[in-house]
């Protein structure tokens, strides 16, 4: 038995986002932005493409999106890439979730609450050693809430979750532990079945419930997806490789009135070209 990965767009809205999903994606929710309390009742998965209503916005695409509760929306989001300006792509996402809720005429009482969920499979908060991380609108002295704290952010970065199966206490243990490992397992863990959701979860993520074009269809999207990565830590590590370049060439200026070239090739790595290059103060 195999499981397709659910960190891939294809798996995700399959898994969370389907007609069949709303109980499981009731469970994930609560689960990872109330710590397994029921405090999502009611949920109702609709259309996650959010046109804009606004000429002049971009479009945006999510994941899965649903009203919850009385009104609430929640949006979610499963990023694998730690591309540029992500931090404020998610602010964006939200933002326009919020604005574009009135039609024209309606008054401002008619808001209702935006819930960003996001999961990433990068650290975003390296400084922050929690795996679930909360955003809120506070006061910034007395840390009193906004009057209408309408916008709130959760954020779910998977590689800081370090717990083994048999380690698994929580149903929000659990639920990470399934975004995290499923694709490696080859069968359903005894204590994960206890779920009913997560069992649903893995019914569903079986690629024995996949046609031959859609198993098709997700090894060319996780190929696309792996071509991804590999460019996206390219460009850091080239650009890692010029901000240190750019640090010596400073470093290598500020000594060439003190030390000879062969001195400063030692200590900073450069090569003689790229000394004999830089304007001179020497007398």
């Amino acid at each position: 038995m195999y499981f397709i990965n659910p960190k891939t767009d294809f798996a995700f809205k399959r898994i969370f986002g389907s007609s069949e999903s709303t109980n499981i994606l009731k469970s994930f929710l609560n689960a990872l932005m109330y710590e397994g309390q029921p405090i999502i009742e009611d949920l109702e998965i609709i259309d996650p493409a959010l046109a804009p209503k606004v000429s002049g916005l971009k479009d945006t695409y999510l994941d899965v999106k649903a009203k919850i509760n009385d009104g609430q929306t929640v949006i979610i989001e499963m990023q694998v890439l730690n591309v540029a300006s992500f931090a404020k792509r998610v602010i964006y996402n939200a933002a326009k979730t919020y604005a574009t809720q009135l039609g024209r005429g309606e008054g401002y009482s008619k808001l209702k609450p935006v819930l960003a969920l996001t999961i990433t499979d990068f650290e975003m908060f390296p400084d922050n050693p929690d795996v679930i991380s909360h955003f809120v609108f506070k006061q910034t002295k007395r840390f009193f809430d906004y009057p209408d704290p309408e916008i709130e952010l959760f954020f779910v970065e998977l590689p800081k979750f370090k717990k083994t199966l048999q380690e698994l206490e929580t149903v929000t243990d659990k639920w990470i532990y399934f975004m995290k490992n499923a694709p490696s397992l080859e069968m359903m863990p005894e204590n994960m079945s206890a779920v009913p959701e997560i069992k649903e979860a893995f019914a569903i993520a079986n690629e024995a419930n996949l046609s031959r074009d859609e198993l098709a269809d997700l090894e060319k999207r996780e190929m696309v997806l792996e071509d991804q990565r590999n460019l996206v830590l390219r460009g850091q590590r080239e650009g890692l490789e010029e901000g240190m370049r750019k640090k010596a060439l400073e470093i290598a200026q500020q000594l060439l009135d003190v030390l000879d070239d062969q001195t400063i090739m030692q200590k900073t790595g450069l090569t003689l070209e790229d000394i004999q290059q830089l304007p001179k103060k020497r007398v």
